[in-house]
């Protein structure tokens, strides 16, 4: 990706080097089980969230700490740099949509932590992977699933990892637009099967709706030869069949909560192929 022009948003909170409020996180991950949950990202942290003992944290996030403090990456740390820069881009790219419908986009920050963040879903350990949270409207993520990414699953290259933050957003904005409040209820009322085909289909949206991002970053002219295929590479390596695949050695189709590898790739290719948001309405479509 050619982001080294673009603005850095604002919106970005680094919080690596800060402690967490004392929850013990396990020594790694070591087994392809956490491994598997550190790479299903977008799920509802509350699912694997610990409280503590003291429930969901009602009190304020600890205190930032000055810049250079031991154990604080510097501010122009080129790894912020980039969150900050594709974050950035999201916001122009959704900004721009949500003007052309008539209404205005609510930007979401983002929080980079090491080990373990304090979030209003909860306590959550690294081992979550990358999620948003819909409480206080942020994007989360520790930056070494972004090793495991590239080393556990084969899926390397910075448009990868832009398309997990963008996935991410993805859910940001279907919490804006009402779909996400209206699943949760329809899940309520579902059994099993059926709430986790809706899940998939919430997943599903937000892969499409980062694809509609990355079909403006390629109009923006920010996008390399083979960024597309890395994208694709990183939704194919978190589709559920391949994880449980590698994590149990069958696949249970009834449990996907994310999709296939090949439901990831298309509905990804469906945003980015066409920019448009209406092609991203996978609760309409027969099949999905």
């Amino acid at each position: 990706m050619r982001l080294g022009g673009q603005r850095e948003s604002g919106n970005v909170e680094d919080r690596r080097g800060i402690g967490g409020g004392g929850l013990a996180v396990g020594g790694g991950l070591g087994t392809i089980v956490v491994v598997v949950l550190a790479l299903l990202f977008g799920v509802d942290p509350s699912q694997f969230l610990g409280d503590g003992g003291g429930g969901m944290p009602g009190g304020p996030a600890p205190a930032s700490q000055p810049a250079g403090a031991p154990g604080q990456p510097p501010a122009d740390d080129e790894d912020i740099r980039f969150v900050r820069r594709v974050l950035g881009s999201t916001e122009d790219v959704w900004n721009e949509v949500f003007r052309k419908n008539g209404s205005d986009y609510r930007e979401p920050r983002l929080q980079v932590f090491k080990g373990v963040a304090d979030t209003a879903c909860g306590r959550a350990g690294a081992a979550v992977g990358p999620f948003y949270c819909p409480g206080d409207q942020k994007v989360y993520i520790d930056l070494s699933f972004y090793d495991d990414l590239q080393s556990k699953l084969g899926a390397p290259g910075d448009f990868a990892q832009a398309y997990v933050i963008a996935h991410e957003v993805g859910h940001h904005i279907q919490t804006l637009l009402g779909t996400s409040e209206k699943v949760t209820n329809m899940q309520r009322r579902a059994g099993e099967t059926q709430a986790n085909q809706l899940s998939v289909r919430l997943e599903l949206q937000a892969d499409c709706y980062a694809g509609v991002w990355g079909f403006y970053a390629k109009q923006r002219n920010i996008l390399d030869p083979g960024d597309l295929e890395e994208a694709l590479g990183a939704a194919s390596a978190i589709g559920d069949d391949r994880l449980q695949r590698q994590a149990q050695g069958h696949v249970v189709p009834d449990s996907f909560t994310h999709g296939s590898s090949e439901q990831r790739v298309r509905w990804f290719r469906q945003g980015f192929d066409s920019g448009d948001v209406r092609r991203c309405d996978t609760f309409s479509a027969r099949s999905f």
